[in-house]
């Protein structure tokens, strides 16, 4: 089926009082594992490039993101194409012609003034192109190398207040909050500020969104979901699953050479992966 807009699968989510899952792809296996446990899942789905994997890729966003709009057109689900944790305005202007329908424009390593100034351009771009946009504000951390982040640090969890005044001011779709949990977690011991996460969804005409969602609990996403919380991004999860199940395959089978042996493994690990999450956020 033609390519989903996030923005639409987002505010469907949002009727339906739960939230679309957006997962983070970097190889072509990626790509279809996300696909095939949304099928099994029977959901639509947000298929996210972010900036770091374009660097992956030598820099270049166009062949992961046509071999993604190709694999997405031939689903069975809905399924959109969403550029994530854009820093490069560079960057953020190849989405149009990338087939995406969203961006996130990631200022939020900026001071308030300077992400604000930031991310009101970037949305007056975005939205005179047709793009849906989402912003960060707070500290989610753990991008990028950086030191695993205090999500209990003073001034590291979004302000309702101030959060209010700059979707206001910047004009963004969605907010990506700060409420407890972290990028790039390999254990699910985040725990959320639920108190937060009302006072947010009660200030806010904005749909939120929650990164760092691999190191959230099951039970803890289900109360995000019905905290207001309606698109959720997974990235290291499915690395895990990879990345775990190509080792044990490769620990059985020392002598194996064929990489679609192991990455055929490591495919539906993550597929597997796909559909529970997802599972999760419908329940």
């Amino acid at each position: 089926m033609p390519l989903a807009a996030t923005g639409e699968l987002v505010a469907e989510a949002a009727t339906a009082r739960t939230a679309v899952a957006a997962f983070n792809v970097i190889t072509l296996e990626h790509v279809e594992a996300v696909i095939a446990g949304a099928e099994s899942a029977g959901s639509p789905v947000v298929l996210q490039v972010s900036e770091n994997a374009v660097k992956f890729r030598y820099g270049r966003l166009l062949p992961l993101a046509r071999a993604a709009s190709a694999a997405a057109e031939q689903a069975s689900v809905p399924v959109a194409l969403h550029l994530d944790h854009v820093q490069s305005d560079d960057l953020l202007r190849q989405a149009p012609g990338a087939g995406f329908s969203s961006v996130m424009y990631d200022a939020a390593r900026l001071s308030y003034d300077e992400n604000l100034t930031a991310t009101r351009a970037a949305a007056d771009w975005a939205h005179a192109r047709g793009l849906w946009i989402e912003a960060e504000l707070g500290e989610v951390g753990g991008k990028n190398g950086e030191p695993a982040l205090d999500a209990h640090a003073p001034g590291a969890r979004t302000d309702p207040a101030e959060a209010r005044a700059f979707v206001a001011d910047s004009g963004v779709d969605a907010l990506a909050v700060a409420i407890g949990s972290s990028h790039a977690m390999t254990t699910r011991t985040a725990a959320l500020d639920h108190e937060l996460l009302k006072r947010l969804a009660a200030t806010l005409g904005v749909p939120l969104v929650l990164h760092g969602s691999s190191g959230v609990p099951d039970d803890e996403l289900r109360a995000a979901v019905a905290g207001g919380i309606t698109k959720v991004n997974v990235g290291t999860a499915l690395n895990l699953a990879m990345t775990g199940a190509v080792r044990e395959f490769l620990a059985a089978h020392p002598e194996a050479v064929d990489s679609r042996k192991y990455l055929s493994v490591g495919r539906e690990a993550m597929a597997r992966t796909v559909a529970r999450l997802i599972g999760v956020l419908r329940a």
